[in-house]
């Protein structure tokens, strides 16, 4: 048996506060630009299926029960209650909490109280140059208060994310902007921009992260599948090389977040640049059943050190759940077929599912145990 006792969530979101409905449910199951074919259900996914595999049992049903059976008994027991027996049954014992989405969705104390774990904020850039944007009405200002800004929440946060792939994509110019440029470019923004207006341009994405890199704290990439509407053509994480080639030697960290279904792509970075890891996040999620056979191909490229684990989780607790026991199944089911068939002991096998469980995050992150 290969044991995962304690998870650290590298990447994830609180979850909802309110009742769902079976329609508004099954929504968080696919991210997808609108609801499901007329006569279909998203609850007929990888998704779905693996939600129904492993969370009835945790409110006290019987697995694969039928969805409205299910969200009946959710809504018997509760929103507070439900979300207390999904998160303590993950098993995760610290969650890295992306406090960037909008909506009525529990922060980092709240998911910690309720999942009797520990958590930390990760900050997202764009939000945060936005919430600078909004204050600041001249181009000094702005840059003055953005890197203050980033100061305050690096004295706080564990790491910071950036969604530049959803926003404009990861084909960026790798080097950092120069002043001439970054002045102009936040010259436009502020002129164009409506309060409360989103963060697009590629000079001002690249100057966040490289503000973020001056930082020293570990800054997540987003790539591969992500929000409706992306082109994931633009996300493929191999685009990233020449950033990380760039960014190498100045003590930051990259964390290749999800990569799905170029996870291959970002197992082969983690491999070639010591300051760059890959994520075992989306992914697996989205493949289900499959999950062993996507970890199997990331395994073939990332060294072990390199991998990290997250449920990639956003409203449901249930996607909690589902991250969570997906991976474990996953990686007891491929680490021990390689154990069974003598490639390697069992001792080797433990201790790496304790490295991408939790014991690399520990150390990227600088985390207590």
């Amino acid at each position: 048996m290969i044991e995962t006792p304690s998870l650290v969530d590298q990447y994830c979101h609180g979850v909802l506060r309110t009742e769902l409905g079976l329609g508004t449910f099954e929504t968080h199951l696919a991210r997808s630009e609108g609801p499901p074919a007329p006569g279909t259900t998203f609850f007929d996914t990888q998704t779905g299926f693996a939600v129904r595999r492993w969370c009835p049992p945790l409110l006290g049903l019987e697995p694969h029960c039928p969805p409205a059976r299910y969200l009946a008994r959710r809504r018997e027991l509760g929103v507070p209650e439900a979300g207390r027996r999904l998160l303590r049954g993950s098993g995760i014992t610290t969650y890295l909490v992306d406090t960037g989405l909008p909506g009525d969705i529990t922060g980092p104390g709240e998911l910690a109280a309720t999942g009797a774990a520990r958590a930390h904020e990760i900050v997202r850039l764009e939000l945060l140059a936005e919430q600078v944007a909004d204050t600041s009405g001249t181009v000094d200002s702005f840059l003055a208060n953005l890197a203050e800004a980033v100061h305050g929440a690096a004295a706080d946060a564990v790491a910071f994310t950036s969604v530049a792939g959803a926003r404009h994509g990861l084909a960026l110019a790798p080097e950092p902007p120069g002043t001439g440029e970054v002045r102009a470019a936040t010259g436009r923004w502020l002129a164009d921009r409506p309060v409360g207006g989103t963060l697009t341009d590629p000079v001002l994405l690249r100057h966040l992260l490289w503000v973020a890199v001056a930082s020293a704290r570990p800054l997540q990439l987003h790539a591969g599948l992500g929000e409706p509407g992306l082109r994931i053509d633009r996300t493929d994480p191999v685009l990233l090389t020449d950033f990380a080639r760039a960014t190498a030697g100045l003590g930051t960290d990259l964390v290749l977040l999800h990569g799905y279904p170029y996870h291959r792509h970002a197992a082969h970075l983690a491999g070639v640049f010591p300051h760059v890891y890959a994520d075992l996040g989306a992914g697996l999620v989205r493949t289900g059943a499959r999950a062993a056979a996507v970890l199997a191909e990331v395994l073939e490229l990332a060294p072990f050190g390199k991998l990290i684990f997250s449920s990639g989780a956003r409203g449901l607790p249930e996607l909690h759940v589902v991250g969570a026991r997906l991976f474990r199944e996953a990686l007891a089911r491929v680490l021990g077929t390689w154990v069974a068939d003598g490639a390697w002991s069992l001792a080797d096998a433990q201790r790496v599912a304790g490295l991408i469980a939790s014991e690399n995050a520990r150390r990227v992150y600088g985390l207590e145990r």
